[in-house]
């Protein structure tokens, strides 16, 4: 997609955003109840000092794995995008465009570049892709996850109106 389908790049000096891509709360429910079944089926069938064991350890793995992927953070500030734990000035940005659900799908699956940083979560359908303006860098984007696409789009290039209407560019309307 050319880079004028999405935000102008530029960010205002003074551009912030903040989002921390948590697991949703139907996930931790859904293992606390596949986890319950489970012991449930392991206290019946085995001695009672291994069910409780290989229930905790289970449940300890689970919920560590939720956790971790929950505590990543996208942010804009200081006129620096951070990415998790990968960060990149703004100013080697170029377009940020605000994607929907169809449009990440494409752009992480069949229009993917190897090449491509990405920062994404199964869990969340929408994402930004922000192109790099560094000739020296040859990663050609960067695919991050977000609930708020618009937002982080506009802190990254300032311009919230210029997002496209959700046309056949996949964009977010």
């Amino acid at each position: 997609m050319p880079a004028t389908d999405g935000i102008a790049h530029g960010a205002a000096p003074g551009a912030t955003y903040r989002e921390r891509l948590n697991v949703p709360l139907r996930w931790w429910v859904q293992a606390t109840m596949f986890l319950a079944t489970l012991w449930l089926a392991l206290v019946v069938a085995l001695p009672g000092w291994f069910a409780w064991s290989a229930s905790g350890i289970l449940l300890a793995a689970v919920y560590g794995l939720f956790a971790w992927m929950g505590a990543v953070e996208v942010a804009v500030h200081d006129g620096v995008l951070h990415a998790g734990k990968a960060q990149i000035p703004v100013a080697v940005l170029g377009a940020a465009e605000a994607l929907d659900k169809e449009a990440t799908r494409r752009v992480h699956g069949v229009e993917a570049d190897v090449r491509a940083f990405l920062l994404t979560r199964p869990y969340i359908s929408r994402s930004v892709k922000v192109t790099l303006e560094d000739p020296r860098d040859p990663t050609p984007y960067w695919l991050i996850s977000s609930r708020h696409p618009r937002q982080l789009a506009a802190a990254l290039g300032g311009n919230p109106g210029g997002l496209m209407d959700g046309g056949p560019t996949g964009t977010v309307p």
